[in-house]
């Protein structure tokens, strides 16, 4: 039986994972940048331009969004480390998209490498 880990291993053979010091130029040259985190995890802080669909979301979010119906799309995709990004690049490759890349060591590389975060205001009800 396969574990979760075995996935991820599986899936990050079949997708093209890109370099923290690449990722920047491969985010300029994508159509869209994809945060598939939770909604909890992007309202902590997301890569600038980011959109979010979550991991379990992802499928029917690009089925339902005609402006991602282009299957030649370049999509960047990242995650907390690499794990869940890379089993979305396998979702998205096996649903025909040929353009996908999920950067290496997901947000918690990109932070800790000082690279820029976007940090929603929170409300403040002072």
């Amino acid at each position: 039986m396969k574990t979760a880990h075995d996935l991820v291993a599986q899936a990050k053979q079949n997708t093209q994972e890109i370099a923290l010091d690449q990722a920047e130029q491969a985010i300029r040259n994508a159509d869209v940048l994809i945060d598939v985190r939770e909604a909890d995890e992007f309202a902590t802080g997301h890569l600038p331009g980011a959109v979010l669909m979550p991991r379990g979301l992802l499928e029917f979010k690009l089925s339902a969004s005609p402006a991602l119906a282009d299957r030649a799309l370049k999509v960047v995709l990242y995650c907390k480390t690499s794990g869940r990004a890379a089993l979305a690049a396998q979702s998205m490759k096996d649903m025909g998209y040929l353009n996908v890349q999920s950067i290496a060591g997901g947000f918690d590389a990109w932070l800790a490498a000082g690279k820029p975060v976007h940090k929603p205001a929170q409300p403040s009800f002072e």
